[in-house]
């Protein structure tokens, strides 16, 4: 299983219905969990983006499309981010040359 973090922003559809977002994040993890991909921790977040999710999923396709099925939706615009945990990390520098 691979990590992501999920940056995400309102559209102005979005904002337009923020009284719905803990609705819509509801709805983001059960669509989630159909694709597979397991939502660890959703915040809401100050500064540069909205909501900041960590997800864990079998591989980039299933992270993707997730991804962009949420954004088709139109409340929100996405940038998803793979993440590596110390053992992946460790991994990654024995590959080294």
């Amino acid at each position: 299983m691979a990590y992501y973090v999920l940056l995400t922003n309102f559209t102005d559809q979005g904002a337009k219905t923020v009284k719905d977002t803990v609705k819509r994040a509801e709805a983001f993890k059960e669509m989630a969990a159909k694709s597979g991909v397991k939502v660890h921790s959703l915040y809401w977040t100050l500064g540069q983006h909205d909501v900041v999710a960590i997800t864990e999923a079998d591989d980039d396709i299933a992270a993707t499309a997730l991804s962009l099925s949420i954004a088709s939706l139109g409340n929100v615009r996405t940038q998803t981010l793979r993440a590596f945990d110390a053992n992946d990390m460790a991994k990654v520098i024995a590959k080294m040359g």
